[in-house]
């Protein structure tokens, strides 16, 4: 099969990756996990990078389906990355309100008091606008991004996150790239399957 990506003159954008930054992933990968997806970086230091795609629901499957122990809550589950994806992780706009929250930039956070999250469930103040569940992490040992990012694997987006809650997941890989420039349109514009165009 001929790499194409070649004559789509993929390359880096060279922004740094850094907490509170988007990987877009390039259109060629077919990963089950990465292919189109949008990576929200909740940690990146010389120790390496944790990350939760933002964009990959659970397709049929609602939260109460999947996990147990928990209050009803009317919500779709996503596809955090192939780490630890038999356990649960959440993004979320309410710091303070929940404790033990890690900032990722001013307004959004992941992590914190699972006890807390149950109780502002049953008070009926979450919803998907200030709260995403996913399974499982997207994670890189030291250096192992920085290879990847030279391999034209990703691109790294600076666009505003703080409302990346309120995008719908389906939207995200071509809105992301919208924000990189007309330099990246062709990939927008590439089919998901090029052997069906």
């Amino acid at each position: 099969m001929t790499d194409i990506s070649k004559y789509l003159k993929i390359k880096s954008n060279n922004i740094a990756p850094s907490r509170g930054k988007l990987l877009i992933s390039e259109p060629f990968l077919n990963d089950y996990y990465f292919k189109r997806s949008v990576i929200l970086l909740a940690e990146h230091n010389d120790e390496g990078s944790f990350g939760i795609i933002m964009n990959k629901p659970v397709v049929d499957l609602k939260f109460n389906e999947v996990i147990n122990n928990f209050p009803n809550f009317n919500t779709q589950l996503y596809l955090g990355g192939p780490v630890k994806n038999d356990s649960l992780f959440f993004v979320h706009t309410l710091g303070s309100k929940i404790s033990n929250s890690n900032e990722i930039i001013d307004g959004l956070y992941w992590g914190g008091d699972i006890n807390e999250v149950k109780e502002l469930i049953m008070m009926g103040y979450l919803n998907e606008n200030n709260i995403r569940f996913y399974v499982g992490y997207s994670g890189w040992e030291s250096k192992q991004l920085e290879e990847e990012l030279k391999k034209n694997s990703w691109l790294v987006s600076a666009m505003n996150v703080k409302n990346l809650l309120n995008t719908k997941p389906d939207n995200l890989w071509k809105a992301s790239l919208d924000t990189l420039g007309s330099e990246y349109e062709i990939w927008n514009n590439f089919p998901s399957n090029p052997e069906m165009n």
